[in-house]
């Protein structure tokens, strides 16, 4: 059965991210997601997700400094000890809130650069690595060039290759629906080719980034598929509300009453 994780990031802004485990819990989620918790301490989310009685499945490595463009770093030549850094505080992270998954950023770098690759090769071992030892399970990515241009990891074929080359067991591709779907499309083929090499799936909307019962995606039959593939993980729900129509992030709630098997 399919495991529904609210995104924290994007869903109940309206709120402080403290509040957003409580409120993702009375609309019925049993699991949450994060992008970046850094900017709370893990002892004060941890307690959140606990009173909110939910489990926290993932989070992200640090982007950097977003301001100055940066989307994380370890595909980032010459940052490799900030990169370390970013990896021990993802792992401090994940002992406080118990969740097994961690996506690691690539980062803005030239995915035609052999320095580049190199870099990421390295940084990625090392992280797979030390995540077997905590036993956790690493992510990589591929994201849209529309929304984050310059992203060294864009298409399913090339984490795959990714996968290849570091050769630990441990090392998973993150399916997210919505870059997939910009990106290359044919979502239940990729999805069903790539089945074993799956960590975690997300979906929102195309091309808005909205509920995922508007847009061109049929989510009905996508996730029908997933569930019938034997994916019985979780499904990162990484989506913008659509607040001015609906009045909230629980308004929009209704695709998965409709949409989600």
């Amino acid at each position: 059965m399919l495991k529904y994780a609210a995104n924290l990031s994007y869903l109940y802004t309206e709120l402080p991210l403290v509040d957003r485990f409580a409120a993702a819990a009375a609309d019925g989620f049993r699991y949450v997601e994060l992008h970046e918790p850094y900017s709370r301490l893990a002892a004060e989310l941890r307690n959140a997700a606990l009173q909110a009685h939910v489990q926290t499945v993932l989070h992200n490595t640090a982007f950097g400094d977003f301001a100055a463009g940066e989307r994380g770093l370890a595909a980032v030549p010459g940052r490799e000890a900030d990169f370390e850094k970013h990896l021990h505080e993802a792992f401090v992270y994940s002992s406080q809130l118990g969740n097994r998954l961690i996506h690691v950023l690539a980062g803005v770098a030239d995915n035609g650069s052999s320095a580049a690759r190199a870099t990421y090769l390295r940084n990625l071992a090392l992280a797979a690595t030390e995540a077997a030892k905590r036993g956790l399970t690493i992510l990589i990515e591929p994201i849209n060039t529309r929304d984050m241009p310059g992203y060294f990891l864009n298409t399913i074929e090339q984490a795959a290759d990714i996968q290849d080359a570091v050769g630990q067991a441990n090392l998973k591709i993150l399916f997210d629906c919505y870059h997939v779907q910009i990106m290359q499309g044919d979502l239940v083929r990729r999805f069903e080719r790539f089945r074993e090499r799956i960590g975690h799936v997300q979906i929102a909307s195309v091309p808005e980034r909205h509920e995922p019962d508007t847009g061109e995606v049929n989510y009905r039959y996508v996730l029908s598929a997933v569930a019938v593939s034997g994916y019985d993980d979780y499904i990162g729900c990484e989506y913008r509300p659509l607040r001015d129509v609906h009045g909230g992030t629980t308004a929009g709630l209704g695709w998965r009453h409709t949409v989600a098997p």
